[in-house]
């Protein structure tokens, strides 16, 4: 919310330039490339660094991304840990379809769970560059974004002071239900939505990968996912209804579905292992704009947000990162604001680009188990196209690898 506390409010000794909200990937990527340009910035974050540091979240990162940040030197441990994959594999009707993108796009993803990488991306502004990073804080609030004096207030975690640091711009970088992005005026930003109808059943298993690329089960019973997220971990999916009780899904339920749906001649069975997570995802999409108001930009799922469909959501918040570092350095260093009164547009051309990829590809996944038969007939098309006409499958490598360079976006 924007307004004042009536708490006594201590001020910090110093302006910053740039207050960031939130310690994700975008919030993260974005202070230590500020950081090395030597543009001054506080991270604050409600949760603590244990909590940000092993919270299970996405794990592919595409290419791009990762060359964008070996540039600045933010790559050093994914590229030393990080499997490459370069191809995905269908199973329907009993039958395996393996689709080798990176064979015709020249392009691979990156597996890489965002803990990992957010591990990294802390030590190395906390620990290495010496970054002010507050974890923990409470009550965050911003002050005056439409002005050029905007700041932001909390509580302390360890005083119970309420604190105000006095700013230039603010990075909203605190998720889709941080209070950056309800801190934009009413009528300023308008929320674009997308409802899928379904729901997954995102699970970890202790459990070592019982195959070397991302498979996806196209069912009449329902989609089903397996994709590695470390020698020991893979992560499934299960369609189920929207607002299903993950407790509807016992141990052996599970297994047998996945099973069922992921079966196909010639495939290993699965190697089964204790469940540690289990929870519905109702799908959706949503994009906000624009991305900014005054001196407040939005990043991240603060600002839109992709069902996990194609592993899209923090490839996003990167490219907002990379976007934004860019706009506010060429302010700090020059006074040129160009950038920043573009980041919104061009931030989202790639956001649509996303979306609408997600939206065709749901319907490949999720056409054969809609009870429609004319749903189901046109996502037997879109497969059978995908391995039919090279056109088809390079249109599909380039967006599920997201190959064009942020830059040849704007």
């Amino acid at each position: 919310m924007i307004g004042h506390s009536p708490a006594p409010v201590h001020p910090s000794r110093r302006r910053v330039p740039v207050v960031i909200v939130g310690a994700g990937p975008a919030g993260l990527t974005l202070a230590n490339v500020l950081r090395d340009a030597s543009v001054d910035c506080v991270v604050l974050e409600a949760e603590s660094r244990t909590f940000v540091e092993t919270r299970p979240r996405a794990g592919f990162i595409e290419e791009w991304a990762v060359r964008a940040l070996e540039r600045h030197g933010l790559a050093d441990r994914l590229l030393e840990r990080a499997p490459r994959h370069g191809a995905c594999e269908f199973r329907a009707g009993g039958e395996r379809h393996r689709f080798a993108y990176a064979e015709v796009s020249g392009h691979h993803h990156f597996v890489y769970p965002q803990p990992l990488l957010v591990t990294d991306l802390v030590r190395q502004y906390a620990d290495v560059k010496g970054g002010d990073i507050r974890f923990g804080v409470r009550d965050v609030e911003l002050h005056d974004i439409g002005t050029g004096e905007p700041s932001v207030s909390y509580t302390d975690p360890a005083s119970g002071e309420h604190r105000r640091i006095a700013c230039r711009f603010v990075a909203g970088c605190d998720g889709a239900r941080g209070v950056t992005r309800a801190s934009l005026p009413p009528g300023h930003a308008h929320t674009a939505r997308f409802e899928y109808g379904v729901g997954w059943l995102a699970l970890l298993a202790e459990a070592p990968p019982s195959s070397d690329c991302v498979v996806f089960g196209v069912h009449p019973r329902g989609f089903a996912a397996h994709m590695a997220r470390s020698p020991e971990v893979t992560r499934y999916y299960l369609e189920c209804p929207s607002g299903d009780d993950p407790e509807n899904w016992p141990h052996e339920r599970v297994w047998s579905q996945l099973r069922e749906r992921l079966s196909a001649a010639g495939a290993a069975p699965l190697t089964e292992g204790r469940l540690i997570e289990k929870r519905v995802l109702d799908l959706h999409n949503y994009v906000v704009r624009p991305m900014a108001h005054g001196r407040l930009f939005l990043a991240g799922d603060a600002a839109h947000l992709v069902a996990p469909i194609a592993a899209k959501g923090m490839n996003l918040a990167l490219h907002d990162a990379l976007l934004l570092a860019e706009a506010l350095i060429a302010c700090h260093r020059t006074g040129d604001e160009a950038g920043l009164r573009g980041y919104s547009a061009a931030c989202l051309r790639r956001v649509w680009d996303y979306q609408e990829f997600s939206q065709w590809f749901a319907e490949l996944l999720h056409g054969p188990s809609s009870g429609d038969p004319f749903r189901a007939g046109s996502a037997a098309a879109r497969l059978r196209r995908l391995f039919t006409s090279p056109a088809a499958a390079a249109a599909f490598a380039e967006s599920y690898i997201g190959a064009t360079p942020p830059g040849n976006q704007r």
